[in-house]
């Protein structure tokens, strides 16, 4: 039932290390204008959105200052 294990040479990771491929990548393309110019209009509606939603989220999260408004209605006031 119990079988030996075989030993497996394990000499390809040895050649990994000094292998090197005589095939270059193709160069990368250089970015124009209009792509650059829409990235970075991406870039900048992200992080004004960001800004705009802790300018006006952050008041509505202040437990310090009580409402301006009460919750009484104008009959229970006249009372």
């Amino acid at each position: 039932m119990f079988r030996r294990r075989e030993s497996v040479p394990f000499s390809f990771v040895a050649e990994a290390d000094r292998f090197r491929s005589n095939v270059t990548p193709p160069p990368r393309r250089r970015v124009g204008r209009s792509q650059l110019a829409a990235r970075t209009l991406v870039g900048l509606t992200l992080v004004a959105g960001f800004a705009g939603s802790l300018l006006f989220g952050l008041p509505a999260l202040d437990t310090e200052r009580s409402p301006s408004h009460s919750q009484t209605s104008e009959a229970s006031r006249h009372r």
